[in-house]
């Protein structure tokens, strides 16, 4: 069996790979499906698992969305992430959160994943605080997410990948998946 992985990242193919080793090979494939505007991940990743799943076929595919969410700025930026990264940049993040005395944060990823049966939703986060930019790994909002006191940005690779939400839902999917063959 072999799992279609939409995503243009090899470093998501390959932390997804490990998690499914003994379960399906996974293929990494560039389709460009469409990503709704939903403040709702798992609608956003369904939604294009859906639509990936309709164009490619094949034994499933896999599609995440990802979001960074600030307690103190009730969510924000959560699914428009990318989109905030973009235009104000983690340096405009942090500046509102360090207004803010609640400077908590969880980074959240929901994986959906489609086939002939439909589509199913599996949930990761790894709470944390912002905190000013430090740290030269990464990318994204690593430099100013601090878990127990590192930054992403200053974690290993293979740190950063033993708390990281998308392994914790990698980890989820793979028991479900390994269930139903």
């Amino acid at each position: 069996m072999a799992i279609q992985f939409v995503t243009g990242n090899e470093g998501k193919v390959r932390e997804a790979r490990s998690y499914l080793e003994d379960v399906a090979s996974v293929e990494q494939v560039s389709y460009d499906y469409t990503e709704i505007q939903s403040d709702d991940l798992a609608e956003i990743a369904a939604y294009g698992a859906r639509e990936a799943y309709a164009e490619l076929g094949g034994d499933g595919v896999l599609v995440g969305d990802a979001g960074l969410f600030v307690e103190a700025l009730e969510g924000f930026p959560g699914p428009y992430s990318a989109y905030v990264e973009e235009t104000i940049g983690i340096e405009g993040v942090w500046q509102l959160a360090s207004e803010r005395e609640n400077r908590r944060a969880y980074f959240r990823t929901v994986l959906a994943f489609a086939d002939e049966g439909g589509v199913e939703t599996f949930d990761g986060s790894v709470g944390g605080t912002l905190v000013a930019p430090r740290g030269e790994g990464g990318f994204g909002y690593d430099p100013i997410f601090a878990y127990n006191g590192q930054t992403l940005a200053e974690m290993s690779t293979e740190e950063k990948n033993a708390i990281s939400h998308r392994g914790r839902a990698l980890a989820t999917f793979a028991d479900w998946y390994a269930d139903r063959a």
